[in-house]
């Protein structure tokens, strides 16, 4: 079936996690008749939480795509997960809708999550609606959960559907009409006679905000202080599309209530996508990959229709890759059920298979070149170590990240030389761990993890004068260099100064770079704790040499002997590196803050900054006492808390952390 721009709507589903978006997203699949049964997420077996991770850790780890059809439109439904760990998943289903869907569950209320992903959509200027679920559950009050959206959010949030007081169903604020469930069948009722006063109530006050949308509508409304359901609708449209109206609906997924009301508020208030910028159905073909997977169904790239269509037969230029791919067959995808389609229109979402593509590119007309901007992925804020059990598989990590990266790419693998480890940088351990699983069910490999080793620096304080002599004979030439060295500290670079006082050629010129790289090659590795040796000075101010027996290497090794007589003595220390660490929370918070940065992570506070109930506090941290910030910074502020740490020097450590590390050098160093 193919459908027109103006018939298609694109929703995500955001929200804490556990706050029912599988759920609804199952119940109008089902409701729809995409599905024949409903499937639960404690049972595993929901069209959205289709891999073996999720279904297993019944969480939603990947954002899913779920078109219905309803009304006469295609509504492409994204489920996306509620997990912070997975966020990028979410900021990338934004850049695809038209309208974010926010649930908070009527038992909890307004979640950190639904808290954050307001501030998403608002940072995208996606149009958001909120979504009470869960209403059918004990203790669940949607009035009380609309209450505090209301004084969180202001006047903008209105309620278009509340639950009837018999639980059997919802109401309609607009169309003045209910829906009722029974048995899983929907049916149009009138209004409850014990509900009518409410109702009214609300009604009015949704009359008043949907008339603020556009000039006409406050013009008719001041006249005659009344909207017909039309107008009604065309301000809540106008106002969802331009943030001034927030609806909120009523659900029950599991019992399906609500659902229908919602499918009808979807059609009706949802822009569709020609409504919002950047999108040009007349134009040349753009297309935006959103989102990639590669799993053991086959490899998609999931395509938001910018401007154009795209057909099954059309080359695409990947501007990112320079590359122009003729396309394979063009997919709608169902949770991990494929149907090939021709064709997609501009505003739909299309699933191409076997594409060379990553989240994130643009894909075009060859002849009309465009690139729409990136998604900006939170900086990843956590660091492990990853490894393999079995050794000699380093290679087959490494390839397997790389292709998981293609699928998510908010996180990265950094291999470190110094402290030769494997660095897996990503949003959280949730993350983290899932990666690691994947890495054994789909590429066969085991892998652990262990907290990342710090880059540490070494550095002496005083000034010592060393010997270095190296002889050896061993029939015929013989091997024959000496030197006398200074070693001093310096401030003007890391990298050490070479100076050079010999007087009378007591060392020929021509063994100068010898001593100097001799001694390069000993200052990469400290006499403390086996660190780099950072602003050193070394000065060769006397020496003596063989006219036969003298060589390059003698020479190297003569400065290497020097460097290991003088540095003990020159009174070496270990230096750990400083981050400037900017970390925001709550107001509520600071104290809590404060205290574990001081006393906890060895922090000095520089300064803090308020704005909009948010305190952003700025301090210098040692990174080795940052490993486990982000659980520690999430647990403290219940997931409202963000920050970031930037290296800026090194200075010296404490001497117990001198101690600290110089011992566990000493025990990595008797495992090799």
């Amino acid at each position: 079936m193919s459908y027109e721009t103006k018939n298609i709507r694109n929703i995500c589903l955001l929200g804490h996690g556990n706050s029912g978006k599988t759920s609804l997203a199952e119940s109008m699949l089902f409701s729809t008749g995409a599905i024949d049964r409903m499937g639960k997420v404690s049972d595993g077996n929901t069209v959205c939480d289709y891999d073996a991770e999720e279904i297993k850790r019944q969480i939603t780890i990947s954002t899913a795509v779920a078109p219905v059809n309803f009304g006469g439109c295609k509504i492409n439904v994204l489920d996306c997960p509620g997990f912070f760990d997975f966020v990028g998943e979410a900021l990338a289903a934004i850049r695809a809708a038209e309208t974010g869907i926010i649930l908070c569950s009527a038992k909890d209320g307004l979640s950190v999550g639904a808290e954050r992903a307001w501030k998403y959509l608002k940072a995208a200027s996606v149009p958001a609606a909120f979504c009470i679920s869960k209403c059918d559950e004990e203790h669940g009050d949607y009035f009380k959960v609309l209450d505090a959206l209301k004084a969180k959010y202001g006047s903008i949030v209105c309620a278009v559907t509340i639950p009837t007081s018999d639980g059997t169903g919802v109401i309609d604020i607009v169309h003045n009409t209910a829906y009722q469930t029974k048995g899983g069948k929907t049916t149009k009722v009138a209004v409850p006679a014990a509900d009518a006063d409410k109702v009214e109530e609300l009604r009015e006050a949704l009359m008043e905000t949907a008339a603020g949308a556009t000039e006409e509508l406050m013009e008719k409304y001041f006249d005659t202080m009344e909207l017909t359901e039309a107008e009604m609708v065309t301000g809540i449209r106008a106002g969802l599309k331009d943030r001034s109206v927030v609806p909120v609906f009523a659900s029950a997924a599991m019992a399906g209530i609500g659902t229908e009301a919602l499918l009808h508020g979807v059609v009706d208030y949802v822009p569709n996508p020609a409504e919002m910028e950047g999108i040009q159905p007349a134009g040349s073909t753009v297309g935006f990959v959103f989102k990639t997977i590669s799993d053991q169904f086959g490899k998609y790239s999931f395509v938001k229709v910018m401007q154009g269509k795209i057909t099954a037969d059309m080359s695409l230029r990947n501007v990112r890759a320079s590359s122009t791919d003729k396309l394979g067959r063009l997919y709608t995808i169902c949770g991990k059920k494929t149907t090939e389609v021709k064709e997609a229109c501009c505003g739909d979402i299309v699933a191409v298979g076997k594409m060379d593509w990553k989240t994130g590119d643009t894909v075009c007309d060859p002849k009309n070149e465009v690139e729409l901007p990136a998604i900006q992925m939170p900086e990843p804020c956590y660091s492990m170590a990853i490894s393999p059990k079995t050794k000699g598989q380093d290679d087959k990590v490494a390839a397997g990240l790389a292709r998981l990266n293609e699928e998510d790419i908010s996180f990265n693998l950094f291999n470190n030389a110094e402290t030769r480890q494997q660095v897996l940088s990503g949003l959280g351990d949730i993350q983290l761990d899932v990666l690691c699983a994947k890495l054994k069910s789909r590429f066969g490999v085991e892998t652990e993890l262990k907290p990342a080793r710090v880059a540490y620096r070494e550095k002496i304080k005083g000034r010592v004068e060393a010997h270095g002599r190296h002889k050896k004979q061993s029939g015929g030439s013989g091997q024959f260099g000496d030197v006398w060295i200074r070693f001093e500290p310096q401030d003007e670079q890391d990298d050490m100064i070479f100076a050079e006082e010999v007087f009378g050629g007591s060392v020929p010129k021509n063994f100068f770079p010898s001593v100097e790289k001799g001694l390069r090659n000993a200052v990469v590795k400290g006499v403390l704790a086996g660190y780099p040796l950072v602003g050193l000075k070394a000065t060769l101010y006397d020496g003596s040499y063989h006219p036969v027996d003298s060589n390059d290497m003698a020479f190297q090794t003569a400065a290497r002997l020097a460097y290991q007589d003088g540095i003990p003595k020159a009174k070496p220390t270990i230096l750990e590196p400083i981050g400037l660490l900017q970390v925001t929370i709550p107001d509520e918070n600071l104290g809590d803050i404060m205290s574990d940065i001081s006393s906890k992570r060895r922090g000095t506070v520089l300064g803090m900054n308020a704005e909009d109930g948010m305190q952003t506090v700025e301090a210098e941290v040692p990174m080795a006492e940052m490993s486990s910030y982000t659980i520690d910074l999430r647990s403290m502020t219940q997931g409202r808390g963000s920050f970031t740490c930037k290296f800026i020097r090194y200075e010296e450590a404490p001497g117990n952390v001198q101690q600290k590390v110089i011992e566990e050098a000493k025990a990595l160093a008797e495992q090799e």
